[in-house]
């Protein structure tokens, strides 16, 4: 398989006008080092393919939001040698406007550095890398939306990968909200007080900032933010975390005894599987 592409941000603008990246925020899924909070009952080992399934999932879920936007993505092309793994996202010289305007395009802002291979057999074939900057929560979420800016992208969503079952529908909402002329930020509510998505137009460090993240009042802190500065706020339907033993037991009985949720989440729902027949 081919290596996911690395943006880079200092590079000039290249973005097709109109575009949203769709930017889920990932550690490299290696054991020991990612839901260290299901260890037990997981294994170590158990719980970087658990990881792994979920970006899956995520990530999945984001490309069909992509493709259900009414223009396509342009075609990213590969520079030289002295490039390498660089995206270029200059449309074909025989593309179409239609399909130059693409209004979202897939990304991964991942950590650490030098982990670029772990996701080769993760992500689908129409996203691309971006690098983490920042040491507390905060300043990595402001960075990214900081660098996928300096992209060129004309919107942009932060989402999290530890909700498998948010829904496409839910990322394409987000990309249609943010598509207006309006300022905004774009929230999905996680029913444990933070959120699952953040989305803006523009970049505010203030949303970012007097946060008390990893507590139920994450998504109430940033509401205030964005009323203090004078952002409308748009609500997405809420989804849930899957970070403790609580919320897998839920996970598990969603997928695996709701038939009703067949579809949802496969990879997650495949692995869940296999555990519960060990």
């Amino acid at each position: 398989m081919k290596p996911v592409g690395v943006l880079d941000p200092n590079l000039p603008k290249r973005m097709a006008r109109g575009v949203c990246a769709l930017a889920v925020m990932t550690k490299a899924p290696q054991a020991g080092r990612v839901k260290t909070r299901l260890v037990p009952p997981l294994t170590p080992e158990e719980a970087a393919e658990l990881n792994k399934c979920f970006l899956r999932d995520r990530a999945s879920a984001i490309s069909s939001a992509c493709s259900r936007q009414p223009a396509c993505p342009p075609k990213p092309r590969r520079r030289g040698v002295g490039d390498a793994g660089k995206i270029d996202f200059k449309p074909e010289a025989n593309a179409s406007q239609s399909e130059a305007a693409t209004p979202a395009c897939g990304i991964a802002v991942y950590t650490p550095v030098g982990t670029e291979s772990a996701y080769t057999d993760i992500l689908p074939a129409d996203f691309s890398l971006l690098p983490q900057r920042g040491d507390k929560f905060g300043e990595r979420l402001y960075f990214a939306a900081e660098d996928l800016f300096k992209c060129g992208f004309d919107s942009v969503c932060l989402i999290d990968s530890d909700s498998p079952t948010v829904p496409a529908a839910n990322f394409a909402e987000a990309v249609e909200l943010l598509s207006t002329s309006e300022d905004c930020v774009v929230l999905g509510p996680s029913d444990d007080g933070g959120y699952y998505l953040i989305g803006v137009k523009k970049l505010h460090r203030d949303l970012f900032e007097q946060i008390d993240w990893s507590t139920e009042r994450v998504l109430n802190q940033t509401i205030q933010r964005a009323t203090e500065i004078g952002l409308k706020v748009e609500l997405l339907p809420t989804g849930y975390d899957v970070d403790d033993d609580a919320s897998l037991r839920r996970l598990r009985n969603e997928l695996l005894l709701d038939v009703s949720r067949k579809d949802v989440a496969p990879c997650t729902q495949e692995f869940l599987r296999e555990l519960a027949a060990r």
